[in-house]
Formats: structure tokens, C-alpha cells, sequence
């Protein structure tokens, strides 16, 4: 929150003719394939200024993202299918909106006064920013990228989570003293209850059940355990010194809590609400985000300037990066391929003793939202009916060409229909397919 923790306030693919749509028939993996990897990247929100991008893989830092107008990054989501990622300012009074499988900035959206915590929808139609100055939520529509209502619910409006059917949304507010939990329905935009769960809550999370909400109160030092559909307090979890982030393991079983000032993560049993473990991280923890099979927990270090990286299973850490100025808000999310889009080209055919010879077909490959050129990328190029004719790689422009020595058996007619070029696609891109012209020399 901004009074102790901010520091510092701080998608087309060419139509395809007639045989060429035989190329695209070679895209789809049969159904015995073994599904293809997904990419699982970080988010993390620096405080000092951009969205540090890590992939979980490598355990690497891949590129830092930079919004103008958006200097003051605090809280990190990612919706539900990885395609979108929404970062609050709270000095700018905006949503930053990312492009994930691009990793591009698309859009600034005006929200409320001091935008802190962030949460998508699971349907991923709306996100909702917990304005901390204004006391407010605004709903974002992820359709239209615009503020389409406001909701109020009071000071200090902090950590949001909601239900896995979307029809609850829990707001922490940050409030020294006794403190509560605002729950909207999110289906007026209204709030219909208020939950007093301890000393300043001011983070929150929904257990994947959506049974359970945890509470962390930063200055009674525990977690309060709720029922979500009685919003009884069931319990409280001790914890240590000024907790301050929360995140759930995939099978609910348990929970991972920062203590900003006892530099540790607490692991809490849910279903036990007792204390499992601490482990020593970094420099004032403040958020925490686990991979998507919950086999690593990642901790932002806000005076470290780093991530710690905690081993689940083993309970220690095995690896610390660094990253931005004062990293707070992380999440962690698949991201799928980026569409990409193939424009093919015009060859030509030159009659040879027994055969015919294809030269220059080419195709250039491109990212669908972005028009950024894909380079390293291995095209295949075949006739309309499938026989293969040449390979060949994108250059740093997304071009690519080869020539092909053809025998007569295939015939002169199916060549003058053109050529299709395919890209499969991988981890990063996905993939698209081309149709190319023949003529004669």
C-alpha cells in the first residue's frame, strides 16, 4: 500500500486457394501428437519503473517493458489465457495493457485515483483495479480497453481476488486498525458485504476451489482463513513479522505468504490452518506468484532489487535474480504462441532435360499484431499436392527463398498452380501458411 510499501508513490493469415489449403492440412498435428510445450513467463512490476520479463524455464530475465506514461508500476495480472497482462500505476492513475505472446505495449487505460491491486475475470472479459486513494474499483471492460463503471467501497481499497465463477469479488482494505474485506457482486457492481478479518488486510487470495479466501493482515501478523459463501471467519493463521503478499498453491493445500520485515516466506497447510514453514528470501518481500504446476514460488524483493526463487518441494531457494528498482506486483502465467501471418511470393519455372527447375520462391514471416519481421524460422515450401520442394530460413527481415530441381513426374500443370509455403510454428510463433505464385520463365 502507499503509505508503508510504495516508497515511491509512486492479431490475418492470407486466404488460401483451392489445393494450396493442403499446406495448411500440414499444420495439424495428428491425434496421437504429444501436445507442444507452452511458454510460462514472470511479470514483475518495478516500482522504479517497468515490467521486468522473466522466463521460468531458464530461470531468465528476457527483456524489460516500458510504458510512457506508466512510471510508477505497482500490481501485475495476467489473464486467464495468457494473452493479455494489465499493470496498475499507481502515480499515473492507469492500467498499462500488455500484449504477452508479444510482449508489447498496447494501451494506457485511464482507471481510478491511486490504481493498486489488479484481477482479471476468469472469463477474461473484465478486469478490476482497486483504487487505493479514490476508495473505488473500476471495471475494466478487456473487450474496449475503457472504464465502464465504478464501484465504491471504501478507503484504501488494496489486494483484490476473486472467484473462480467470477460472482464474488474480495477487496482488502488497508487500513490501519481493525480492518475488512469488501465483497462485491460482480454482477451489479455493488457491495454487498464487508468481512472484519484483523489489523490492516491488505492482500488476498481465493483458494482454486473457490471455497476459501485468504486474509493476510499485515499488523496482526497472521492470515484469516474465510468461507466465501458465508464469509465466516474460519480461523487465522500465524504468520511473521508485517506479511504482505499471498498466493495459492494449483491443488489449494497451501498457501505461500511474504513477511516484508522478517525477510521470509511463510508456507501455511489450509485445510490444517497451521504454519508448515519459513524460508529466508530476500530483502523486503513483498509479492509472491507460483508457477502454474506449483513447483516454484517466486518472491519479489523490494529493497533487494530481485526475485527470490523458492523450490516447493524442498521448501529453499534455489536461485535469486535481479531485476528492476524495487520490484512489488509479480505474476506468473502460460503465454501462448504469437499469431504470425506468411505472405508468399512469385516464382519462376524454367524447363530442364527430364524435369523443371522452381527458382526464387520465397515467403516473408511476420508477426500478426505487431508486423515485427520473424527471423530464425524454418519455412517449408511444397507444391499444392503435398510433394516437398525446398527449405529454408527467415533472415532478419522474415524472408526467406530456396530454388528446387523438380522431376517431370510431377507434372507441369500442378506446378503452374504455385507453391504453398508453411511455417509450423513453435514455442514463441505460432504457425501460418502461404500460397505462392508459379509462372513461366
Amino acid at each position: 500500500m502507499p503509505g508503508t510499501e510504495r516508497l515511491r508513490p509512486i492479431r490475418k493469415v492470407p486466404a488460401l486457394c483451392g489445393a494450396a489449403a493442403l499446406g495448411a492440412a500440414l499444420l495439424v498435428p495428428s491425434a496421437s501428437a504429444v501436445a507442444a510445450p507452452t511458454r510460462v513467463l514472470g511479470y514483475i512490476a518495478n516500482n522504479g519503473g517497468g515490467v521486468s520479463v522473466l522466463d521460468t524455464a531458464t530461470d531468465t530475465l528476457t527483456s524489460t517493458l516500458s510504458d510512457a506514461g506508466g512510471d510508477s508500476p505497482y500490481g501485475v495480472g495476467v489473464a486467464f489465457d495468457g494473452a493479455r497482462g494489465y499493470v496498475t500505476n499507481v502515480r499515473n492513475n492507469t492500467l498499462t495493457v500488455i500484449d504477452t505472446p508479444t510482449n508489447t505495449i498496447d494501451a494506457a487505460v485511464p482507471v481510478g485515483d491511486g490504481p493498486a491491486g489488479v484481477v482479471v475475470s476468469p472469463s477474461g472479459g473484465h478486469v478490476y483495479v482497486s483504487n487505493y486513494r479514490g476508495g473505488t474499483v473500476s471495471v475494466v471492460d478487456a473487450a474496449t480497453l475503457t472504464a465502464t463503471a465504478t464501484i465504491d467501497v471504501g478507503p484504501n481499497a488494496d489486494g483484490v481476488a476473486i472467484t473462480p465463477d467470477g460472482k464474488k469479488l474480495f477487496v482488502a482494505h488497508d487500513v490501519v486498525g481493525a480492518g475488512t474485506v469488501s465483497v462485491v457482486d460482480t454482477f451489479t457492481n455493488a457491495e454487498v458485504a464487508e468481512i472484519s478479518t484483523g489489523n490492516t488486510p491488505t492482500a488476498v487470495a481465493v483458494t482454486p476451489d473457490g471455497s476459501r479466501l485468504l486474509v493476510v493482515n499485515k499488523f496482526s501478523n497472521n492470515v484469516a482463513v474465510v468461507d466465501t459463501a458465508s464469509h465466516a471467519v474460519l480461523g487465522t493463521i500465524p504468520v511473521s513479522f508485517i506479511p504482505h503478499g499471498v498466493a495459492v498453491s494449483p491443488d489449494g493445500t497451501r498457501a505461500f505468504v511474504t513477511n516484508s520485515e522478517a525477510d521470509s516466506l511463510s508456507v501455511l497447510d489450509i485445510p490444517a490452518m497451521a504454519p508448515v514453514a519459513a524460508v529466508p528470501v530476500g530483502d523486503r518481500p513483498i509479492s509472491v506468484a507460483l508457477t502454474p504446476d506449483g513447483a516454484k514460488a517466486y518472491v519479489t524483493n523490494f529493497n533487494g532489487n530481485s526475485v527470490s526463487i523458492v523450490d516447493t518441494a524442498s521448501l529453499s531457494v534455489v536461485n535469486t535474480i535481479a531485476v528492476g528498482v524495487n520490484p512489488v506486483g509479480i505474476a506468473i502465467h502460460a503465454v501462448p504462441p504469437a499469431p504470425t501471418k506468411l505472405a508468399g511470393g512469385h516464382a519462376a519455372l524454367q524447363l530442364r532435360l527430364l524435369g523443371f527447375t522452381v527458382r526464387g520462391m520465397d515467403a516473408t514471416l511476420t508477426e500478426s499484431h505487431t508486423g515485427r519481421p520473424v527471423a530464425g524460422k524454418t519455412v517449408a515450401f511444397r507444391t499444392v499436392k503435398g510433394q516437398a520442394l525446398c527449405t529454408a530460413v527467415t533472415n532478419a527481415s522474415g524472408f526467406a527463398s530456396c530454388d528446387a530441381n523438380v522431376p517431370l513426374l510431377v507434372g507441369l500443370a500442378t506446378l503452374l498452380q504455385g507453391y504453398t509455403a508453411a511455417y509450423p510454428g513453435d514455442i514463441t510463433h505460432g504457425p501460418s501458411v502461404a500460397h505462392g505464385s508459379i509462372g513461366l520463365l
